[in-house]
């Protein structure tokens, strides 16, 4: 008997056992239809279904290997079923449909095609930044979302009612960063961090 998690590392479903033990945990692994621990023992002829980047797969269990070994060692331990190879040609076919979709540009982006970027990848995240959890703090005048549209990135000067005018407040080179070090933003409106810390 092999745990669950040995199996698909040694069948090379994942490249390390702490993978595959936080996806078991994480129920992207289903042994025989059902949601099962990483400790749990498989045999020859149990059915595995696993979440394999974003594609179901689906193998029966041939042999316990005793080792991980090179790929083509490794695939004699199971035997992929008829509905997940047709599965496995219709996400290719997506796949490849997908690149052809996607846009090309014709060189590197510039700063500003960059920051066009950035503002449209964060708001395709589940909070609306694409940053996790985290979001910028309200209210400070950096990251606040327009009414109409995705969060504005100019840093806005409060005392002085401009747009990153730090020049008009007697900054030095009109660099907010500069300003906003030195009169003790970053300690007041930054989360405590390893560079916070003393």
């Amino acid at each position: 008997m092999l745990r669950i998690d040995r199996w698909l590392w040694h069948a090379r479903f994942y490249k390390s056992r702490a993978l595959a033990t936080s996806a078991v945990s994480a129920g992207q692994v289903r042994l025989n239809g059902e949601r099962v621990k990483a400790s749990r023992p498989v045999r020859a002829g149990d059915r595995l279904a696993l979440n394999a980047a974003g594609r179901l797969v689906e193998v029966d269990i041939l042999a316990l290997p005793v080792r991980r070994g090179p790929a083509p060692e490794a695939r004699t331990a199971y035997a992929e079923t008829e509905e997940s190879l047709a599965r496995a040609v219709q996400y290719a076919a997506q796949q490849r449909l997908g690149a052809y979709a996607a846009p090309r540009p014709d060189g590197r982006p510039d700063k500003k095609a960059r920051r066009q970027l950035r503002a449209l990848g964060r708001g395709q995240g589940e909070s609306g930044y694409g940053l996790g959890d985290w979001a910028p703090y309200e209210g400070d005048g950096f990251g606040d979302a327009d009414a109409d549209g995705p969060p504005d990135d100019t840093w806005v000067d409060q005392d002085a009612g401009g747009i990153g005018d730090d020049a008009a407040d007697g900054g030095a080179h009109g660099s907010p960063g500069r300003d906003r070090q030195r009169d003790g933003w970053q300690a007041d409106r930054r989360p405590a961090g390893p560079r916070g810390a003393k």
